[in-house]
């Protein structure tokens, strides 16, 4: 009975990120197709911001986040663009090319927060849906749309 009661927690969570995710890519998709290609990032920040609270969704902007550990206390590490719902973290770029370390940043965001999925979007695109990038913290199936 436990492990069915487990298995149902793990089920639901999967399939309310999931849900949380079309809704941010379906925002993603509407702020880029606002502006096109081509401005700095925070006009993008701002605008996505405004449309998830829009739907309704907490939303947090440029949230400063500081780490602690047996070396240091409260140390300033890095600002998230933007965290939906405490439960997704979108990292926005506005440059000619994603390189892999911005790829290895999401996923160093999301062991730190420890969180487990993300986004990397790049809006200085021609074609915007290759350039939005589901990140993960571990591979997991379900959470990668397989």
């Amino acid at each position: 009975m436990f492990i069915f009661v487990v298995m149902s927690l793990k089920t639901k969570e999967i399939a309310s990120i999931n849900a949380l995710t079309e809704i941010i890519v379906d925002e993603i998709f509407q702020t880029y197709f606002m502006y096109g290609p081509g401005l700095y990032e925070r006009i993008y920040e701002a605008t996505l911001a405004g449309r998830l609270r829009s739907r309704g969704l907490k939303v947090e902007r440029q949230k400063q986040i500081f780490i602690s550990n047996e070396f240091i206390e409260n140390e300033p590490a890095f600002f998230a663009d933007l965290i939906v719902e405490e439960l997704v973290i979108i990292e926005l770029k506005s440059v000619a090319k994603l390189e892999k370390v911005m790829f290895k940043q999401v996923r160093s965001y999301l062991k730190l927060l420890d969180l487990r999925v993300g986004f990397l979007v790049n809006f200085n695109s021609s074609f915007l849906k290759r350039d939005i990038h589901r990140v993960t913290n571990q591979y997991d199936e379900e959470l990668h749309g397989f």
